[in-house]
């Protein structure tokens, strides 16, 4: 190897050995950690901090925190290649201050700490606000479909055991004519055979009778669905496919991409969650006045109006459910409404009256019709009935508000998509393919608190830079 670069002796022996802290630079991401999980009040978050009068002592939360956050940071979650690292990786030797907890160690610290573990990344979008990283007050909710340990097929619905079911009994009769078949011909190798298909259908009568329980199970759930391995998932549908896991909500700031708030759920849907992640979003940052963006995924006019009651600023594209307009038929936006006498224009030119009220599913719906669709000329177009109605909500001039601000400002919807994709396409590529390694809801949103907390922390190591960062918190 003459003329190239050449490495020490493996079995040089130094005078003086050189310290952990000449091996970290001042601008290593692993001094932010410490800094950090060194200056929060972990018994306040109800970490046990007092060690136990007897027995073996265990290990600090604050070493087990700064061993999960460097490990998050870094793309290892699983508690065993946690444990290798501690052994062979110099940064943790510097961080645990050569500490190397067994994976059951690592492993039981996350499940049994799980409140207190999403206090901690709560903790560090406190220091980010009092950082000023969200002046703009400007927000925007989506929601991710996270996989979880679960198979699909360890997870039933009603129609699932039904075609399951089906199924079943379609191999059963066809083994059966193939018994039959075989009992005709009276040699060895036909008897094998009939031998063979008899066990098939025993086995099969024995995973009838496994649904069949399954079925009980199920019907006793409210959502009529039922999880194996993780009772807590749920199937979703993403993308026009399904998968078995769940939703994560995020409120994310439009100016830095941080995660300000988020949640996780097992609702397959984001239509009841604006005015809960709007409302976390408000009281993360501590303003008196939110700006909030969201798809058409979260349009539901109740939750509309929660917001904008509570005074959040709500940019929402309009959901189009009526089927009127793919039969060719007018929709109800060809309708103008006119709020000084409370009455519809149609397309025609014909005044729709206000005729009755009525209660549909807690909400009071008012009934417009117009007598002169009886020999209106455009009524091929508008309405295959003796009458076109158009239904208004009491409130629905809050959503027409709502509309023209949206369309208004339609630059808002670009925000939105530039703003949350970021923040989940860095978390499912940091997960890999299987996503969450816990199950049931509480411990999923614990290592779902340990990524975002992960993101935030690199997120603004990026927008400050590490020694800043440093000074900032150490003031």
């Amino acid at each position: 190897m003459v003329g190239f670069i050449e490495g020490e002796a493996r079995t040089q022996a130094t005078l003086l050995p050189e310290r952990l802290d000449d091996y970290i630079s001042e601008d290593n991401p692993i001094r932010v950690i410490d800094i950090f999980i060194d200056g929060i009040n972990l018994s306040g978050m109800g970490f046990k901090t007092n060690p136990a009068a007897t027995g073996r002592p265990a290990y600090h939360p604050a070493t087990m925190l700064k061993l999960y956050v460097y490990g998050y940071l870094n793309r290892v979650q699983s508690s065993r290649r946690l444990e290798r690292e501690t052994g062979r990786n110099v940064e943790l030797m510097w961080l645990l201050g050569r500490l190397a907890p067994d994976f059951k160690t690592i492993a039981d610290f996350r499940k049994n700490n799980t409140k207190a573990i999403r206090l901690v990344c709560r903790e560090f979008v406190q220091v980010c606000r009092k950082l000023d990283l969200f002046t703009d007050a400007f927000v925007a909710i989506d929601g991710s479909k996270f996989k979880a340990v679960n198979n699909r097929d360890k997870n039933f619905t009603q129609a699932k055991l039904k075609r399951r079911l089906n199924d079943i009994d379609k191999n059963i009769n066809r083994y059966l004519e193939q018994i039959a078949s075989a009992d005709r011909q009276d040699d060895l190798t036909h008897k094998d055979k009939k031998n063979r298909l008899e066990n098939k259908i025993r086995q099969l009568k024995k995973e009838i009778k496994h649904l069949n329980e399954i079925e009980t199970q199920l019907l006793a759930t409210p959502d009529k669905q039922i999880s194996l391995t993780d009772p807590d998932a749920r199937s979703m549908i993403t993308r026009g496919t399904g998968i078995v896991g769940y939703n994560v909500q995020t409120a994310v700031d439009v100016k830095h991409h941080l995660i300000v708030a988020h949640e996780v759920t097992n609702v397959g849907h984001d239509r009841q969650q604006l005015n809960n992640m709007a409302t976390q979003a408000k009281d993360a940052m501590a303003t008196d006045e939110l700006t909030i963006v969201a798809d058409r995924g979260y349009y539901n006019s109740q939750e509309i109006k929660s917001c904008e009651d509570a005074g959040y600023k709500t940019y929402l594209p309009k959901c189009q459910t009526s089927g009127n307009q793919a039969k060719g038929l007018f929709g109800k936006r060809d309708f103008t409404y006119h709020t000084n006498v409370d009455e519809y224009t149609c397309p025609a030119g014909e005044h729709l009256i206000y005729r009755f009220s009525a209660k549909e599913k807690g909400k009071t719906i008012r009934r417009y019709w117009s007598s002169a669709c009886v020999n209106c000329a455009t009524k091929p177009k508008c309405t295959k009935g003796k009458y076109r109605r158009v239904s208004r909500w009491e409130h629905e001039a809050v959503l027409d508000k709502v509309n023209t601000r949206i369309e208004q400002e339609p630059e808002r919807m670009k925000a939105r998509r530039e703003t949350v994709e970021h923040p989940y396409g860095t978390i499912k590529h940091w997960m890999g393919y299987t996503h969450f390694q816990m199950r049931t809801l509480d411990r999923v949103s614990t290592e779902m608190s340990l990524h975002v907390l992960a993101y935030n922390l690199k997120c603004v190591m990026n927008i400050m830079g590490i020694g800043a960062l440093i000074e900032a918190m150490q003031a």
